[in-house]
């Protein structure tokens, strides 16, 4: 089975490397960018066949090491 994660910073936290990229766009001719919001995808397999099982699992891994809870959001995905 295979997971996906999806990390953000959460709504109000600042994101310099969101901001860089949209600098950087600007000054290659890509005008129109308002905002970046820069982020990461984690793809996990998994050693497991219940898919509710994997969700929990990875939702575990995601609250102790994956993402920082504090300032960032995730999402799950189970495929």
């Amino acid at each position: 089975m295979k997971a996906r994660v999806h990390i953000m910073l959460k709504n109000g936290v600042l994101d310099p490397q969101g901001e860089a990229v949209r600098h950087a766009l600007g000054s290659l001719g890509f005008d129109g960018v308002d905002a970046v919001r820069q982020g990461k995808v984690i793809e996990l397999d998994l050693n497991e066949t219940d898919a509710e099982k994997a969700r929990e699992s990875v939702n575990a891994m995601c609250e102790k090491l994956l993402a920082n809870t504090v300032i960032e959001s995730y999402s799950v995905e189970i495929a």
